[in-house]
């Protein structure tokens, strides 16, 4: 019966250590992946936005798209009224005819007057004649800069998607003025999606560019798959902001708990999945795997 009650009491104690052993290596692993890992649950799907606005002014007459529609590279979006355009063509071309003729009639003067011999003519006027035969030419190169100055504007009343994408906050409708230059849509390039992964500042050191990358949308199990494009070389630093002459307005109080600094590093979407939908702002967790073993204290590769 001592023997039972011993055999009890060791066994009570391997367990209490056991327990203990695996807490402490569980603890240790736990804190190496938290401060030696390279990985983020702070990670944005970024995507280039292209602002849509006309190259011309006029009043809207037709928006051929809708909201977050898919557009091919060369369609159309909205058109501008063409009236005045055309009516500007037609002037421009009137105005080359115009200028071919004269060239052609100052060209036959300056020939006659080439002919004449010098008790006719002076040799100043002459000169004169062929000066004048230039001026009609650069006339005529004007005439025509002009004519195709109003094709293009023409050519500019149709709005057209520069790149593969969708169509983001629509505001034009028909009716409403285009100035020129001023955005009325967004475009989301389909084939720019990338991932920014705001990393802290002791863990840099363990990624390098090319390393590859695991990036795991919020919520699901979906992987997309990636490699490090570049590290940011720069955050601004809101303890030392400048005021209006200049100078270094420095904070005379600091927060105890200082934080370590979150730096943008810009993770290249290698694959999308057909099946993947991605959103701009969408959050992810990003995981590297260094190709490279780093020190704690090297610096990331310029």
């Amino acid at each position: 019966m001592h023997m039972k009650d011993l055999y009890k009491h060791i066994l009570r104690i391997s367990l209490t250590l056991l327990v203990v052993v695996t807490a402490v290596i569980m603890g240790h692993m736990l804190w190496v992946r938290y401060m030696d890992s390279p990985w983020t649950r702070d990670g944005r799907v970024r995507a280039d936005v292209v602002n849509i606005a006309s190259d011309v002014s006029g009043l809207v007459t037709e928006v051929v798209v809708h909201d977050n529609q898919f557009v091919k590279k060369g369609d159309v979006l909205f058109r501008i009224d063409a009236e005045r355009y055309h009516h500007a063509l037609e002037e421009a071309e009137a105005k080359l005819e115009q200028r071919k003729i004269n060239l052609a009639l100052k060209r036959g003067q300056s020939t006659r007057r080439a002919m004449l011999d010098d008790q006719v003519i002076s040799r100043e006027d002459r000169e004169d004649s062929d000066l004048i035969t230039l001026a009609a030419k650069a006339d005529l190169d004007q005439a025509r800069a002009e004519l195709g100055h109003a094709r293009l504007n023409l050519e500019r009343t149709e709005v057209r998607a520069p790149v593969d994408g969708w169509v983001s906050n629509l505001l034009v409708r028909p009716g409403d003025y285009a100035q020129a230059g001023e955005a009325k849509l967004a475009l989301i390039d389909q084939k720019s999606y990338w991932v920014y992964g705001y990393f802290e500042e002791h863990k840099l050191a363990l990624i390098h560019v090319n390393d590859p990358a695991e990036i795991r949308m919020l919520g699901t199990d979906f992987v997309l798959h990636g490699h490090v494009e570049s590290l940011a070389r720069g955050i601004t630093d809101r303890d030392n902001p400048t005021d209006v002459r200049l100078l270094a307005n420095v904070n005379p109080s600091f927060n105890w708990v200082r934080l370590a600094q979150r730096v943008p590093v810009r993770i290249h979407i290698d694959d999308i999945p057909e099946n993947a939908v991605l959103v701009a702002g969408m959050t992810c967790s990003v995981i590297i795997h260094p190709v490279v073993k780093a020190t704690k204290t090297a610096m990331p590769p310029a």
